[in-house]
């Protein structure tokens, strides 16, 4: 594969690990575990309409992950319709984390420390060790992680080699 292709195939693992720690982000840190909102730490959602006020900034949070997360899914189908070599899953699963630590890093440095949107950890109160563990393991670790995993090169073989293999 040449340098451009190489590149192209990094950029999509990467784009989708982005786009997926969002849902992660979103989904266990803002929906399940209810530890902050987008903008909790700058209106902290105690009543209906300061509630309401975070959902909308969450659900732009979440466009906003859901297109990086599309565009990552069509350039994968790019590169399957131009049956370029794909990273092997091990690559490719350090291409996501990645990505995820990029987004753990770039979002926890701007929105939690710069900004002062949320925090990790702001319901009931804020928790400042919470955010540094964020962006310790969730970025730094995860960014080291997915280097390491990442460096492989990627597959001699493309899409068409592979069809007709395995479950799907």
């Amino acid at each position: 594969m040449d340098s451009a292709g190489l590149v192209r195939s990094k950029r999509v693992g990467i784009l989708l690990g982005i786009g997926l720690g969002g849902f992660v982000d979103g989904i266990v840190l803002h929906q399940i575990l209810q530890w902050h909102n987008m903008g909790s730490a700058v209106v902290p959602p105690t009543t209906m309409e300061a509630m309401r006020q975070n959902m909308i900034w969450d659900g732009l949070f979440h466009a906003a992950v859901w297109l990086c997360t599309l565009i990552g899914v069509y350039w994968l189908l790019n590169a399957a319709r131009r049956n370029a070599a794909l990273p092997s899953p091990k690559a490719f699963t350090g291409q996501l984390l990645l990505g995820w630590g990029l987004f753990n890093l770039i979002e926890g440095i701007i929105d939690h420390h710069l900004l002062g949107l949320h925090h990790v950890r702001d319901l009931p109160v804020h928790e400042p060790l919470y955010d540094w563990l964020f962006l310790a393991v969730g970025g730094a670790g995860f960014i080291l992680l997915g280097w390491r995993m990442g460096r492989e090169r990627t597959a001699a073989s493309g899409f068409a080699a592979d069809r007709g293999k395995g479950p799907l």
